[in-house]
């Protein structure tokens, strides 16, 4: 769906951009434009979605993050999820290629293994990020912000789309501050997209049906995320003295091969197959940088949130709920 840039001058009005956005989403997703209407006639700006929005956890550094995520419950909670859905686990992990304890990281990250879903409306969510999506007034910003709105209005489009091929009530949903749903926390378009009626029953439910959740999550990591089974994540790295610094955005996306990072002063502290491109991320740890060398399935789970504490915190997470030792932990 074109969604314009937000106007400099006075924001139009919410029952023309109402009318404006259910002929749109009708044009794009066949859904029925009354419908839409009679809903977000009802919605609501939310002001602490929008205050939610702007202070994102993955503005904090790792040492403040990564307890947030990596404490006694959540590894507890995933060693008992695992044990009572072991079979279901083992199926998906057999089928799609993605371990046990990554799906079951996902979902105590998102949802502590389904004991905080959401508090807000989804429509309201979507209709207040992609109405009055959040603005610094930075110039710098400016282009990003509008595509951010403009991201939360297609998903709110998709979200009635989705209503009407999963058989669901959309009033009736609740989810994140931005949106998203279920045990696995899935944006519309992934609900869409990725979700996978595990049982056969002629449902994808993924918000009280772990047939459904559990094979949804792999599907998502090998459709959205090309997980390469059986390959790493990430390692520990050392950095020579005096190397240059590389990658200080942290992105994980450009890959380079091992040997032009070693060429750099980069070496992974454990073996790891030497064809695999990779790339270097610094964290602030409690004691200093930590230097992490990541591989593609690291670029995977950034698919489910950018952020690389995010990713970083998954992988954690599920190592400790595997048993595994984790460097610096």
């Amino acid at each position: 769906m074109a969604t314009p840039a937000r106007p400099t001058g006075p924001v139009p009005d919410l029952v023309t951009a109402r009318h404006d956005f259910a002929r749109d989403a009708a044009a794009k997703y066949g859904v029925d434009p009354q419908r839409v209407e009679s809903i977000l006639a009802s919605a609501q700006i939310r002001a602490p979605i929008i205050a939610a929005m702007s202070r994102p956890a993955e503005g904090k550094a790792w040492s403040e993050y990564r307890p947030l995520f990596l404490n006694g419950a959540r590894i507890d909670g995933g060693k008992a999820f695992i044990a009572k859905h072991r079979n279901e686990l083992q199926a998906v992990e057999t089928k799609y290629g993605v371990p046990a304890e990554i799906i079951v990281a996902i979902i105590g990250v998102e949802t502590g293994y389904g004991a905080n879903m959401g508090k807000y409306p989804v429509v309201d969510a979507l209709y207040t990020l992609g109405f009055r999506y959040p603005r610094t007034n930075a110039p710098d910003k400016i282009e990003r912000e509008n595509m951010r709105e403009a991201f939360f209005r297609d998903e709110l489009a998709q979200a009635f789309a989705m209503e009407k091929e999963a058989r669901l009530d959309i009033s009736q949903l609740r989810g994140s501050y931005a949106g998203a749903m279920g045990w696995g926390q899935f944006m519309p378009s992934s609900y869409r997209q990725y979700a996978v009626d595990g049982d056969g029953d002629g449902k994808r439910d993924l918000f009280g049906d772990l047939a459904d959740v559990l094979p949804s999550i792999a599907n998502y990591f090998v459709g959205r995320g090309q997980w390469q089974r059986g390959q790493p994540v990430m390692v520990r790295a050392t950095r020579d003295a005096g190397a240059q610094a590389i990658n200080p955005d942290n992105r994980s996306e450009a890959m380079l091969p091992q040997a032009d990072l070693a060429k750099m002063g980069y070496r992974p502290l454990q073996q790891v197959a030497a064809e695999l491109p990779a790339n270097i991320i610094t964290l602030d740890g409690a004691n200093g940088p930590e230097y992490w060398m990541v591989f593609p399935n690291f670029v995977a789970i950034t698919k489910y949130n950018k952020s690389p504490l995010y990713s970083t915190a998954v992988y954690q997470l599920s190592q400790m709920i595997a048993g595994h030792p984790v460097p610096g932990a």
